[in-house]
C-alpha cells in the first residue's frame, strides 16, 4: 500500500471553487475524461449536498503496470461520492475505481474548505491510497502509481483554474448583461416619463 497527499491553494473563495469542482468536467484540458454520469444527487436533514458520479476516463496508467498486471485496458469506470457542507464550508469527494479493482485500488479523498487565515481563498488537501494486489513487484508498481497521481493532480489544478476563469467571465458577462437591461429599462420609464409630462402640457 501507498498512501500520496498534496495540498493546492486557490486564489478564489470557497463557494466558487465548488462550483468550478461540480463543472470539472468535461474540460478540454483533460480530454481523458470521456464521460461523467450523475447517478444521484440529493439533500440529507441538515441541508448538506449529496452526489453520487460516474466518470469514464482513459486511465493512463504507466505500460510496466499495466504490463505486470497483465492487462491492456484502457477505459476505467470510477465512482465518486462528493457532500458539500455549505455550513460548514467544506466540500469532500471520495472516489474509487470500479474497473481492475481486483488487481489495483486507487481510493482518493479530496476536501476543499476555505482558508483559515485569508478565508477569501480555498485550500485543496488530497490524499489517494493506492493498492497493488496479488503481483510481484506490487510495492514498485504503487510508487510509479503514486507517481502518476501526483503529476495528474498538478494537471487537475489546472483544469481547476480552466474552469474558474470561465466562471468569472460568466459573471462578468452576466453583470454586463444586468447593467444594460437596467439602463434599458430606466431609459424607457424616462421617456414615458417625458411623453407623459409633455401631453400634460399640451392639455
Amino acid at each position: 500500500m501507498k498512501i500520496w497527499s498534496s495540498e493546492h491553494l486557490f486564489s478564489h473563495p470557497w463557494e466558487t471553487v465548488i462550483k468550478a469542482a461540480m463543472r470539472k468536467y468535461p474540460n478540454p484540458m483533460n480530454p481523458n475524461v470521456v464521460g461523467v454520469d450523475v447517478l444521484e444527487r440529493n439533500l440529507d436533514t441538515e441541508g448538506r449536498l449529496h452526489s453520487q458520479r460516474l466518470l469514464s476516463t482513459e486511465w493512463g496508467l504507466p505500460s510496466i503496470v499495466m504490463a505486470i498486471l497483465g492487462t491492456s485496458r484502457s477505459t476505467t469506470y470510477i465512482k465518486e461520492h462528493s457532500v458539500v457542507d455549505p455550513v460548514e464550508r467544506t466540500m469532500e469527494l471520495s472516489s474509487s475505481n470500479i474497473t481492475l479493482s481486483n488487481l489495483v485500488s486507487v481510493d482518493e479523498r479530496l476536501i476543499y474548505r476555505p482558508h483559515p487565515e485569508n478565508p477569501e481563498t480555498t485550500i485543496l488537501t488530497q490524499e489517494a491510497i493506492i493498492t497493488v494486489k496479488g503481483v510481484i513487484l506490487s510495492s514498485y508498481l504503487e510508487g510509479l502509481m503514486a507517481n502518476t497521481i501526483s503529476a495528474n493532480a498538478g494537471k487537475g489544478c489546472k483544469e481547476m483554474e480552466w474552469v474558474l476563469d470561465k466562471i468569472n467571465v460568466e459573471n462578468e458577462e452576466l453583470a454586463v448583461s444586468v447593467q444594460e437591461s437596467i439602463k434599458s429599462e430606466l431609459a424607457t420609464a424616462a421617456a414615458k416619463d417625458l411623453w407623459l409630462a409633455y401631453y400634460c402640457a399640451t392639455l
